[in-house]
C-alpha cells in the first residue's frame, strides 16, 4: 500500500503564502500523476493542480499564477507553493498519487489525509 503525507497548512493572512509538502511511502515502484484538490465547506472537491512524471502541469482557472506545483520523483514528494493567498483559498487541501505499486500491474488513485489551510481576511 502507498501512504501519503501532507504538512504545511495552517492560518495566514490575505495575501500571504504557505507551500505545502506531501511525501508518499511504501510500495511504490513508480509515480505517473502527483497532485492536489481542496474542498471547502459545503462545496465539492475540486482538482487544484497535478504534475505528470513527463514534467506537465495543470492548475486550476482560480489559482493560476498564484500557485506553483512542484515534485521531487527521487523523494516522492509533491509541493504546492501558495502565493497571494485569498479567503476563498481556505480549505481542507488534500495531495493525492496515481502510482503503481510492487507486484501491481495497474496505477491506483491514492489520497492523503488533508491538510487544513485557512486565510483570514
Amino acid at each position: 500500500q502507498v501512504q501519503l503525507v501532507e504538512s504545511g497548512g495552517g492560518l495566514v493572512q490575505a495575501g500571504g503564502s504557505l507551500r505545502l509538502s506531501c511525501a508518499a511511502s511504501g510500495s511504490i515502484f513508480s509515480i505517473n500523476v502527483m497532485g492536489w484538490s481542496r474542498q471547502a465547506p459545503g462545496k465539492q472537491r475540486e482538482l487544484v493542480a497535478v504534475s505528470s512524471l513527463d514534467g506537465r502541469t495543470n492548475y486550476a482557472d482560480s489559482v493560476k499564477g498564484r500557485f506553483t506545483i512542484s515534485r521531487d520523483n527521487a523523494k516522492n514528494t509533491v509541493y504546492l507553493q501558495m502565493n497571494s493567498l485569498k479567503a476563498e483559498d481556505t480549505a481542507v487541501y488534500y495531495c493525492y498519487c496515481n502510482t503503481r505499486t510492487l507486484g501491481v500491474r495497474n496505477y491506483d488513485d491514492y489520497w492523503g489525509q488533508g491538510t487544513q489551510v485557512t486565510v483570514s481576511s
